[in-house]
């Protein structure tokens, strides 16, 4: 059962092969032992690609429950050993997969060192994906749906470029200034809107900006258009213009100098990350561990930890 929905997840026997670290002949054989105790076919098999039948799909569907259930029955057989150990399965942005996940990584290794992390890191992510243990939410509002979330950090999203560009190009006053600069964008982003922060400290340097007043830009050219966001962090460091990021990305580029904030009395968009993961009555202690460190990491409140740092 696993063997055969761990196919499906993946798209091809070879595929699943790899990730179960077994031979593409032998994930053959056990779907075709599979298939062949049931008494029906469960998967098409094309050249190009795999198609579940229909009664694969009710099939499948029922799998996971009984899969999951396992699981369930296996953490709470062990809910007495003092040492987590096994795979937790996370979905994250890839963004936040760089700049947050990879470098803690090690920290917890140090801590559980039989625990491994299987990361898969597609696109974004903005509800929960049942096929993983931990799934980290990116939204603009809370999520809504039968599952586990807690609120990991905000982060804002911040307008910078590099000193190099701005040394050249001067250091934009007021949002109106970017039209007269190479801007970068996400390729899904038409227009941006800015809001005076008063209560920057910064507030007493707004100039001509009145406090809470929107200033909204559209039809801006952007000199690289794209929704890789380490892409458009690249092209900022490396001087091709002013880009809005999270600060979970700039956070440490700001710090050593490689990147500079731009308009910082003005505010961009802020968005919401949580931790997530599917309804369950019993969770894995390797899952619990690596939902406890991140929380303990990043701590777990209602604030952006890269701003207030």
């Amino acid at each position: 059962m696993r063997v055969f929905a761990r196919v499906v997840d993946e798209g091809s026997f070879a595929a699943a092969a790899r990730a179960l670290n077994l031979s593409a002949a032998v994930v053959t054989r056990l779907v075709a032992d599979l298939e062949e105790h049931l008494s029906t076919r469960l998967i098409n098999r094309t050249t190009r690609r795999l198609a579940l039948t229909d009664t694969g799909e009710l099939y499948l569907e029922r799998v996971r429950q009984i899969l999951s259930e396992v699981e369930e029955a296996e953490a709470l057989a062990s809910a007495a050993t003092s040492e987590p150990r096994g795979i937790v399965r996370v979905l994250s942005p890839p963004a936040f997969a760089v700049h947050q996940l990879a470098p803690s990584l090690p920290a917890f290794r140090a801590r559980y060192p039989k625990v491994s992390v299987e990361l898969s890191a597609p696109g974004p992510v903005s509800t929960v994906d049942e096929n993983f243990d931990i799934s980290i939410l990116m939204t603009q509002r809370p999520p809504d749906g039968e599952f586990i979330a807690r609120l990991l950090a905000r982060t804002a999203w911040i307008v910078c470029a590099a000193p190099s560009y701005l040394n050249e190009r001067g250091r934009p006053a007021h949002p109106a200034d970017l039209m007269r600069h190479r801007v970068m964008a996400p390729s899904t982003v038409r227009e941006v809107s800015f809001r005076a922060d008063s209560s920057h400290p910064s507030h007493g340097q707004m100039g001509s900006a009145v406090a809470d007043e929107t200033v909204t830009l559209s039809s801006v050219r952007a000199a690289l258009s794209t929704s890789h966001i380490d892409t458009l962090f690249a092209a900022a460091r490396a001087g091709l213009g002013v880009a809005g990021l999270p600060s979970f990305v700039v956070h440490g580029a700001l710090r050593e100098g490689s990147l500079e904030r731009v308009l910082p009395h003005w505010r961009l968009l802020t968005g919401s990350i949580y931790l997530a993961m599917p309804t369950r009555k019993y969770v894995p202690a390797r899952t619990r561990a690596l939902w406890d460190f991140l929380l303990a990491s990043l701590g777990g409140q209602d604030r952006d930890p890269w701003l207030d740092d």
